[in-house]
């Protein structure tokens, strides 16, 4: 079939079409895989038909709809309405797979005349120093048991060791909460502090881009006390983290990880993320440069990076004295 030629193809063919094309372009798995998810919800309240006849008054309806009405159904069992950010998300899917039946199709691209849904960016928070090491306080311990009248006790826990070197990577790494999850015991080098993130769907990193991030002496230090408790501490494909069932952690197990661990230790708005904000404000506060900073984080441009220096306050003036080329240079 000739896609140039089929402005009458039905809307099922057209997001196949879009979706074997996406994947064709090497983007990761879980971007093509959340282009299709949100496509074909989309189909599934529009109805088959043929894409030309699609409008913006439909499309500006349909977006409205899951503002207002859509209900949905999470594995937490929380049913509060859609986030901005994901309304945001569903506009930026359908105007890409427009933008693209537009070239193949020779159709108008509808999504043009589709306003953007109001997103706020939400503010970046860091966690403090005081709030690290309180969570690192509670990874060892429970809390104290009272049993009666008798004198109160703690109990070690289990994992202690490994949770306290998955915090400590987070925050030393600012790897995204798939990139840790995908990392292998082979993919860390303890002598050097190197670590790789694999490219691709395997290695989890936004874009299937890779790259080398690095461990200080007390990370280091962290990991190889957990790794030291394993069994498999020197087998190189097993999972640098794993659940109590020998599982690789998900995105979902850390984050639900992350949430017990900090409230045990009175700590709110705990998320894998807010590791990669604490990261990227806390290296800049101590003198890194954004452009390191970019290319440790994978970040593509710097628009990011950006708002973490001015998050972090630099002084300008006094990276300037420190580094002015004239005065260096005894011009």
């Amino acid at each position: 079939m000739n896609l140039r030629s089929s402005g009458s193809l039905v809307l099922s063919k057209a997001i196949q079409g879009f979706i074997s094309f996406k994947s064709a372009e090497g983007l990761s798995d879980r971007t093509v895989d959340s282009y299709d998810r949100l496509l074909q919800k989309w189909l599934e309240q529009v109805g088959e038909r043929e894409i030309r006849k699609i409008t913006a008054a439909e499309i500006t309806g349909y977006l409205s709809w899951l503002r207002t009405e859509y209900t949905p159904h999470r594995f937490s069992g929380k049913n509060e309405p859609l986030s901005p950010k994901t309304l945001r998300n569903v506009w930026v899917t359908l105007c890409s797979f427009f933008a693209w039946a537009a070239r193949e199709l020779q159709i108008a691209n509808v999504m043009k005349d589709v306003p953007a849904p109001k997103f706020k960016v939400a503010p970046v928070d860091p966690f403090n120093q005081a709030d690290v090491q309180a969570m690192l306080k509670v990874c060892l311990y429970s809390k104290e048991v009272q049993p009666g009248n008798r004198k109160g006790f703690v109990m070690r826990l289990p994992y202690g060791h490994r949770d306290q070197a998955i915090i400590l990577v987070l925050v030393d790494t600012g790897l995204r909460a798939m990139e840790l999850c995908s990392l292998k015991v082979g993919d860390v080098d303890l002598k050097t502090g190197k670590v790789e993130v694999k490219h691709g769907a395997s290695g989890g990193a936004k874009g299937g881009k890779g790259r080398t991030v690095y461990l200080g002496k007390a990370v280091r230090r962290a990991v190889w006390r957990h790794l030291a408790e394993r069994e498999d501490g020197d087998d190189g494909p097993a999972p640098l983290f794993a659940s109590k069932d020998n599982r690789p952690f998900n995105p979902s197990s850390l984050r639900q990880l992350i949430q017990g661990i900090a409230e045990r230790a009175s700590v709110k708005k705990a998320y894998p993320h807010r590791f990669r904000h604490t990261f990227a404000i806390t290296y800049l506060r101590s003198g890194g440069d954004v452009f390191t900073l970019q290319s440790l984080l994978g970040h593509n441009s710097l628009d990011m990076v950006r708002r973490y220096a001015l998050i972090a306050d630099l002084d300008v003036e006094k990276a300037h004295r420190k580094a002015s080329p004239a005065d260096n240079w005894h011009l």
